[in-house]
């Protein structure tokens, strides 16, 4: 059975380096393990769809929340689906500094990255977005 979760959380680290080694070990991890996703980062502000089987990303689920480079990790949406939206990613990566401001202004009240403040839905709608526009880095 596949699942897709979405969260938030904060980085504890925000420095470049700390965020591509989050990235290093999403991505050699994950492939193991059947996990596909793709990840927002922004501001100190990660937004993380991740998909796969439910045991896997149950799993998953529960490092991260143990994970002392993360704080404040919040369930925003989980569903059972019938196929990978983000399939073709093993951890796909959209840096929000280099996107156009009026996507994130579509879907928030502020053009910035503040999933704590909309739903999961909204927070899904605007990944959908970012695939349509091509603002989803580092396929692999």
């Amino acid at each position: 059975m596949l699942v897709r979760l979405l969260y938030a959380s904060r980085a504890v680290d925000t420095s470049p380096a700390a965020i591509e080694a989050i990235l290093a070990q999403s991505r050699s991890h994950n492939a193991p393990s059947g996990i596909t996703g793709v990840l927002c980062y922004g501001g100190g502000v990660f937004l993380q769809a991740i998909e796969g089987g439910r045991s896997a990303v149950s799993a998953l689920y529960a490092h991260i929340q143990r994970d002392p480079r993360h704080k404040d990790v919040e369930l925003l949406h989980f569903e059972e689906i019938d196929e990978r939206r983000f399939g073709g990613w093993t951890m796909g990566q959209v840096n929000l500094s280099r996107i156009n401001h009026s996507i994130l202004l579509k879907y928030s009240e502020k053009p910035e990255l503040d999933p704590y403040s909309v739903s999961g839905k909204v927070s899904y709608a605007l990944l959908e977005e970012l695939m349509a526009t091509a603002s989803i880095i580092g396929r692999h």
